[in-house]
């Protein structure tokens, strides 16, 4: 027994100093070609042979792929063609996860249905076709709070749709006058609001499109998402779920 643990130690100290060999290997072919970006960090991907390469660029967060000795680069996503998964989005998704508790909630509008147990942050355009219909969407979701980050990029000529929004009485029903029934606002845009604010901190947080999802646990979602799958994503990713994975 003490031969062979000798063995397996000697051979875990080999395997560690070629992760390194390799480590430096990568990251001397692969960054010059990176256009002044810093690779963030190298890990075996789920395919044995190929490694993931991070790094940071002016759209976020970026992967791509490569071989032990950085010879070969694939961009793209890579899939589990055995459970239809994204593996490459999802791993972006968790490395580029933020706090949601360090969200500005108070430059949102606040909409709540039922007991509020579902948590859900959006920066949302009320004029985006995309938006319009997944207000349609958010409709089948019961027992959520939803927080509305007006975030007017895709007209900003009628940005002041959003600021009416915020100056009427009732903010989260003229949110849904505009963005689902596409009523206009009756209020004027006169009142002091967070809408400039808002697109300064949607750009900080390298949000290029609209509706950005942002649920509990801070995990980030791209685009409408239907409702049976938002609706296990705001499960999932519920405090109460999340300190249980963690015991």
């Amino acid at each position: 027994m003490g031969l062979y643990r000798w063995v397996a130690a000697a051979w875990l100290g080999l395997v560690a100093a070629g992760a390194l060999a390799d480590d430096a290997k990568i990251r001397k072919a692969i960054e010059p070609k990176l256009g002044g970006a810093r690779i963030e960090g190298i890990q075996a991907a789920p395919v044995p042979g190929l490694f993931e390469v991070r790094f940071r660029s002016a759209e976020g967060l970026q992967i791509v792929y490569t071989d032990a000795s950085g010879d070969y680069i694939l961009s793209g996503n890579l899939y589990d063609a055995r459970t239809d998964r994204n593996l490459t989005e999802e791993r972006v998704r968790k490395l580029s996860a933020i706090r949601f508790d360090t969200l500005p909630l108070d430059q949102a509008v606040k909409i709540q249905r039922g007991n509020g147990r579902r948590v859900l942050a959006m920066f949302s355009d009320p004029h985006c076709p995309a938006c319009q219909q997944f207000e349609k969407t958010l409709q089948e979701i019961d027992d959520i709070t939803l927080y509305v980050f007006m975030f007017p990029v895709i007209r900003p000529e009628l940005a002041d749709h959003s600021r009416a929004v915020w100056c009427a009485p009732d903010r989260a029903k003229a949110w849904l006058d505009i963005a689902l029934r596409r009523r206009q606002p009756l209020s004027n845009a006169t009142c002091a609001n967070p809408v400039d604010k808002t697109l300064e901190l949607g750009r900080s947080l390298s949000v290029r499109a609209t509706p950005t999802l942002f649920v509990a646990n801070g995990e980030r979602y791209s685009g409408a998402l239907p409702a049976d799958q938002l609706k296990a994503i705001l499960d999932d990713a519920a405090p109460a779920k999340q300190g249980a994975a963690r015991k």
